[in-house]
C-alpha cells in the first residue's frame, strides 16, 4: 500500500520532535514522495537542529530493522501479542500502529512497536547491541592507516572522520566528512554499509574509496569508486550496483549521476599523495590543498577564482602548483603580506 503525504509538515509541537520525524520518515519510506514532499521535510529539519538528529536517529533504527534476524522477530511477535492490544488502547498509538502496518514488513512493524510501547525491548536490544564501536579522526595534513576487529582494513585521508559500529549481524560506518579507503572483509552473514551524506553504500567484500567533504564550497557532492569487487550505492530513489574500474557521483541531496571509468589517477590518488583535478575551478583547488596544510594561496578575484585547471599534484608541495598556474591560465602570481595572490595577467 502507498499514501500520498501532503507537502507540509506533519501536525506536531515543538516539543515533540522525536514523533514527527518518525511520521516523516514513514511518509518517506511508503512510497509517492515528490519534490514537494522532500522540500518540506528539508524545510522542516532546517528549521531546529534537534529536528535533524531526530530525523538521524530514526533512520539508524529503521536501517538496523532490515538486518534483524528471523529467530528475533519471531521473539519479539511473541512478546508483542500483548504489547499490540496496549499500544492499540491510546487512539493515537493505534491510529500510528495501522498506518506502519500498511506501509513496512512485520518485522520491522513489531521492533518499532517495541520502541513506542517500550515492550520488548530487551529481546529487540540483543540484537542491535554494538559489539565494537570507535570512531577515528585525522588532523590537517595527516594521514591513518589501521585495520578493524573484522579484518576490514581502513585508511583515512587528512582532516577525515570516521565512526564504525558493529552488531552481530551487520557493520556500518558513517563518514561525516573527508575520504576513506576500505578492503572490507568478506563476511556474506554481515554486509558492511558505509553512510555518507545521503549515500548508502553496501558490500560484502571488496576495496573502494568513499569521498564526502561537505565543506568545500562547490564539492558537497558524494564520490564513490571501486578498484575490485562490487558495491551497490543507494541515494535519491534510485541505486546502482558499481564493479570494480566504475565510480559514481551524487549530488548533496543523493541524486545519482551516471556510472564512469575510474580515472588514470585511481580510486584515491591520495595514497601516493597526490590530489587530482579535472576541469576544478582555482577555488575548489586551493579548498582542496588547504585540507593538506595552510596554503597561503589566495584569491580574490571571483572570475580568476572561476577559472578551470586540469591537472595532478602533490598536495604538499603547493610551489609546483603555484608555478604551473602562470603557464596554463590568464594568471599571474603577486606576493603581498606573507601570502601569495592569484590575479588576472590582464
Amino acid at each position: 500500500m502507498t499514501t500520498q503525504p501532503p507537502a507540509e509538515p506533519p501536525a506536531a509541537s515543538s516539543a515533540e520532535p522525536e514523533s514527527t520525524a518518525l511520521d516523516w520518515l514513514v511518509r518517506q519510506r511508503g512510497g509517492g514522495f515528490g519534490a514537494a514532499d522532500e522540500a518540506a521535510l528539508q524545510a522542516w529539519l532546517a528549521a531546529d537542529e534537534a529536528h535533524g538528529k531526530a530525523f538521524a536517529r530514526w533512520q539508524r533504527d529503521w536501517d538496523a530493522l532490515d538486518a534483524l534476524p528471523a529467530e528475533g522477530v519471531r521473539s519479539l511477535r511473541k512478546k508483542l501479542a500483548g504489547d499490540k492490544a496496549a499500544a492499540q488502547a491510546r487512539s493515537h498509538r493505534r491510529a500510528w500502529w495501522h498506518q506502519l502496518t500498511a506501509l513496512v514488513p512485520q518485522g520491522a512493524v513489531a521492533a518499532a512497536a517495541l520502541v513506542v510501547c517500550c515492550g520488548g525491548y530487551l529481546a529487540w536490544n540483543h540484537w542491535q547491541q554494538p559489539v565494537f564501536a570507535q570512531s577515528f579522526a585525522t588532523a590537517r595534513g595527516q594521514e591513518l592507516e589501521l585495520t578493524l576487529p573484522d579484518a576490514t582494513h581502513l585508511r583515512l585521508d587528512t582532516a577525515s572522520r570516521a565512526e564504525v559500529i558493529f552488531h552481530r549481524r551487520r557493520r556500518e560506518l558513517r563518514l561525516p566528512e573527508g575520504q576513506i579507503e576500505l578492503q572490507v572483509k568478506s563476511d556474506p552473514s554481515r554486509p558492511f554499509d558505509v553512510w555518507a551524506g545521503p549515500l548508502r553504500i553496501t558490500v560484502v567484500g571488496t576495496r573502494f574509496s568513499v569521498r564526502h567533504t561537505p565543506g568545500i564550497a562547490g564539492n558537497q557532492n558524494v564520490r564513490v569508486a571501486v578498484e575490485e569487487g562490487r558495491v551497490r550505492v543507494a541515494g535519491d530513489g534510485a541505486a546502482v550496483e558499481l564493479r570494480g574500474g566504475q565510480q559514481i557521483v551524487s549530488d548533496a541531496a543523493g541524486r545519482l549521476g551516471a556510472a564512469t571509468a575510474v580515472p588514470a589517477a585511481g580510486i584515491a590518488p591520495w595514497r601516493d599523495s597526490r590530489v587530482s583535478f579535472d576541469n576544478a575551478s582555482v577555488a575548489q583547488a586551493l579548498a582542496e590543498f588547504e585540507r593538506y596544510g595552510p596554503a597561503k594561496l589566495i584569491v580574490r578575484d571571483p572570475a580568476v577564482a572561476a577559472l578551470r585547471v586540469t591537472g595532478t599534484f602533490d598536495p604538499r608541495r603547493l610551489d609546483n602548483f603555484s608555478r604551473a598556474l602562470p603557464q596554463v591560465l590568464p594568471v599571474r602570481l603577486r606576493e603581498h603580506e606573507g601570502m601569495t595572490e592569484i590575479v588576472s595577467a590582464k
